[in-house]
């Protein structure tokens, strides 16, 4: 099977930056292009206009710039390597799986753990077992690197 078309979902969590390195070893190997995905996940918003933060405050667009430039700086570090990105706001395991779709994406690359919460994990499970069960093709979970694991 070759993977030509790696899609890495990207919340900056250290797993998703772990998964981030494993994606682009493989890219490399199979000389495929590289899609970075970003999601601001509309919940987190909807939270936080339910405590009632204003909208500047929760204003999406520093969000997006944000998430753009470390996107930007990842693949400045990979100036040879295809690559795209893409930064959405949704559910994140619908987008993810929809712009595998959109991409033809023949691989997903992700972290087992996100940014998310426990609580949130425990009732409805995590993003990664998400993206696992409804994928159109084969998804890669990487777990934290073993020094990450370590305590101080």
């Amino acid at each position: 099977m070759a993977f030509k078309r790696i899609l890495v979902p990207i919340d900056f969590s250290s797993c998703s930056l772990e998964a981030y390195r494993v994606a682009v070893s493989l890219a490399r190997s199979e000389a495929a292009t590289l899609y970075l995905l970003h999601v601001i996940d509309r919940r987190a918003l909807e939270a936080a206009r339910e405590i009632g933060l204003t909208a500047e405050e929760i204003d999406e667009k520093p969000l997006h710039a944000k998430a753009r430039r470390r996107l930007r700086e990842f693949l400045a570090n990979e100036p040879d390597l295809p690559s795209d990105r893409k930064i959405v706001t949704g559910l994140p395991f619908q987008e993810i799986v929809q712009a595998t779709r959109q991409e033809q994406i023949d691989l997903i690359v992700m972290g087992r753990y996100g940014g998310g919460g426990e609580l949130e994990k425990i009732f409805f499970g995590s993003t990664a077992e998400k993206v696992v069960r409804i994928a159109p093709c084969a998804v890669l979970s990487i777990p934290l690197a073993p020094e990450s694991r370590r305590r101080p």
